[in-house]
């Protein structure tokens, strides 16, 4: 079996190390393999290169948002399944719907509970 990649994307620094610190026991334990971007631009790349199981996007971001990301790779009928979380600080109701009419499969709002991340990412991969 191929080892699932997660591919976490947000250009703030501190989100990228602490999604990493969260998910890095998943690394060992369970063989994933943790991909960064901090922009749309190489979001895209990275999904369209590596096709990760599962892909946490914040939604503000430079170059290309992560609304935009999500519904180019929604469109494409080769990465539909790839599941895609969105990371925002905008909680309000029309942010939630805007992202979920892209295609994210969930959301969820900054500040995030890390316990709650790594439930998700084993649910969502299927680790136990």
């Amino acid at each position: 079996m191929t080892s699932a990649k997660i591919l976490i994307v947000d250009d703030e620094p501190n989100i990228l190390i602490l999604m990493e610190q969260v998910l890095e026991d998943l690394e060992e334990s369970a063989g994933v393999i943790i991909l960064k971007a901090s922009d749309g631009e190489a979001a895209l790349e990275i999904i369209f290169r590596e096709k990760p199981q599962l892909v946490f996007l914040d939604v503000m971001m430079p170059k290309i948002s992560g609304l935009e990301v999500c519904r180019q790779v929604k469109q494409n009928p080769d990465y539909q399944d790839i599941y895609i979380i969105l990371l925002t600080a905008k909680g309000q109701e029309y942010d939630r719907e805007m992202g979920l009419e892209v295609g994210a499969d969930c959301y969820v709002t900054k500040p995030f509970r890390p316990r709650d991340i790594l439930h998700q990412t084993c649910q969502v991969l299927g680790i136990h």
